[in-house]
């Protein structure tokens, strides 16, 4: 056990079956993503004029989403490091970091989508605008699960739940930020280079 804590020791439990778990899940998640992009990238090639004559480009708001979610893998990374070496306050800080931050994404895309309303594009405008707000939705939908997660694992690191030996909840918190993030990046880079 390490620092003693009693919580470590966890009898019965099988050890790195819940890291097992998480990466089938997010291998769930990825052809759920796939499925999306691959959709998308149908609906652009069989068109002749993308964007629309009239449409607005994607919003440059989604520049700063896509800082806003590397932030966010910073932090939970930080957070990760720091119970790994016994460092239950500051790891509990980046937790908190990385909440607010997914919590920015989700207000800056709020403002992303709320900037092509004003502009009357809407899902059900054309394809076009569908596909932004699918993409972009389903993300988003990921993203406040991830936020209620860490939401949950910040209660307990904040009440100490977690040491250097046993920190399953930030472990698999840091699996699901990250992959967000990656998942993002190539969301956005397929509606950039195909726009």
């Amino acid at each position: 056990m390490t620092g003693g804590d009693p919580r470590e020791a966890r009898d019965g439990a099988i050890p790195g079956a819940g890291v097992l778990g998480m990466w089938i899940f997010l291998a769930t998640l990825a052809v759920l993503f796939l499925a999306a992009i691959v959709g998308y990238l149908v609906v652009r090639l069989k068109a002749t004029d993308w964007p629309p004559p009239g449409m607005p480009r994607l919003p440059a708001g989604l520049w700063l989403a896509t800082f806003v979610l590397l932030a966010a893998s910073a932090t939970i990374h930080r957070s990760l490091r720091a119970i790994r070496e016994g460092e239950r306050t500051a790891s509990t800080r980046w937790l908190a970091a990385t909440l607010v931050l997914g919590i920015a994404f989700l207000a800056v895309q709020s403002w992303n989508w709320w900037g092509l309303i004003r502009l009357h594009l809407t899902a059900g405008s054309n394809l076009y605008a569908f596909t932004f707000f699918m993409l972009t939705g389903l993300h988003a939908a990921h993203v406040v699960s991830g936020i209620v997660l860490l939401a949950i694992v910040l209660a307990r690191a904040s009440r100490g739940r977690y040491g250097s030996g046993h920190h399953p909840g930030i472990t698999y918190a840091a699996m699901y930020v990250h992959f967000l993030d990656a998942i993002w990046l190539v969301l956005f880079a397929v509606m950039v280079v195909f726009a």
